[in-house]
This record gives structure tokens, C-alpha cells and sequence, in this order.
């Protein structure tokens, strides 16, 4: 494989390779990493499983837009094999929140449904932050799009997670904290799927090029 073809297929996602985007990755990183160990434990405070699924979701999304800056400068092919590790890592997050959500529905404990809301309003905001730094870079290869989903999806958890507090301040059951963290282990899965399906698109603009030279 000659290196100058690889980069040369990939010479389009090195937009991203700017100044900016590396310090919005910089901001996403700490923003989740801080948030994440904040929430996991204000879940363990709270008993809330959908507050832990989503500080694992935060923690993850840190470590994986960390892979993501140290990858900005690597060729083609290792930003989509990254982009893979980065799909498997959250399906994997994704498969141990249902286990755990499981393991919990035999349990019925009643969260604390304040403690809920509060750090899940807290996390909302700090998700939408997150989020409104990467849009403008929100389209490029696998790696970007990956560091993309990750954040956008902690938005769309937060929701889920202020709204089950609310619900099972309302219903006075653990229901909805159990729903809510289900939803957010299926979001993981669904999101690592497109992940894994742009890293392979990626491989395959990639081979062609490899295989001429």
C-alpha cells in the first residue's frame, strides 16, 4: 500500500484537520469526562439506572472523541478502522445497559426522582454545549460522523432522562427510569451500527485505491 494513494482517497475528510475542530473536540472531551463522573454519581445517589446509562454514555463519548482527535491526522483506512473501535466500543456500552436494566427490573428500586431531575437537566445542558460546538463539523468521514452521533445522542438521552424523572415522580414506579435507560441502550446500538457501516464504507473507498497501486 502506498501512502500517498491513501491519503489521496481521503483527501476530502481532511477538512477537518483545521485548528477549530480540534479544540471543539478538546471542549467535548472535558465537557463529557467531567459530566460523566458527576452523573455516575448522582445515579448511585439517586438508585437511577437511566442516570448510569447515561454517565457511561458520557464517559464513553469522552474516551471515543479522544480516539477521535488523536485520529484527525492518521490516514484514511486507521480513521475508519478507529471509527470501528469506536462502533464496537458503544454497542458494547449499549449491550451492558440492558444487562444491567435487566438485572434491575427483578430489583424494582424507585429511584429518587429529584436527584434525576436535577443532574439530568444538568446534563442536557452540558450535551447541548457539546453538541452546538461540533455542529459545524458534524459531516466528514467515519471518525467524525462517530464523534458526532455520540454527542447528539447524549442530547436525546437527557430528554429521556428529565422526562422519566418527571414520570416516575408522577407514577411513583421505577418504570420509567428502566424504559428510559432500555431507550438509551437501544440508541447506543443503533448508533454504533451506522458508525460500523460508515468505518466499512470508508475501507471500501479505500481498497480500490490500495489495490492499483
Amino acid at each position: 500500500m502506498a501512502a500517498g494513494s491513501d491519503e489521496s482517497c481521503g483527501a476530502t475528510d481532511l477538512v477537518h484537520t483545521t485548528l477549530a475542530y480540534r479544540r471543539a473536540l478538546w471542549v467535548v472531551v472535558l465537557l463529557n469526562l467531567v459530566m460523566g463522573v458527576a452523573e455516575m454519581i448522582g445515579g448511585f445517589i439517586a438508585g437511577s439506572q437511566a442516570l448510569k446509562a447515561d454517565a457511561l454514555d458520557f464517559l464513553g463519548d469522552g474516551l471515543i472523541t479522544l480516539l477521535g482527535l488523536l485520529a484527525i491526522g492518521w490516514s484514511l483506512a486507521w480513521r475508519a478502522r478507529a471509527a470501528l473501535i469506536q462502533g464496537v466500543f458503544l454497542a458494547a456500552l449499549g449491550i451492558a445497559v440492558l444487562a444491567a436494566t435487566a438485572y434491575r427490573v427483578l430489583l424494582l428500586h424507585i429511584p429518587e426522582a429529584e436527584i434525576m431531575g436535577v443532574f439530568g437537566a444538568i446534563a442536557l445542558a452540558v450535551n447541548v454545549a457539546a453538541a452546538w460546538v461540533l455542529v459545524p463539523h458534524r459531516k466528514g468521514d467515519a471518525n467524525v460522523r462517530a464523534v458526532w452521533l455520540f454527542s447528539r445522542n447524549d442530547a436525546l438521552g437527557n430528554v429521556a432522562v428529565v422526562i422519566a424523572a418527571g414520570l416516575v415522580a408522577w407514577t411513583g414506579t421505577p418504570w420509567p427510569d428502566l424504559a428510559v435507560a432500555a431507550i438509551i441502550a437501544g440508541l447506543f446500538l443503533h448508533s454504533a451500527w451506522e458508525i460500523i457501516s460508515h468505518a466499512r464504507a470508508d475501507l471500501v473507498r479505500w481498497r480500490p485505491s490500495s489495490a492499483a497501486e
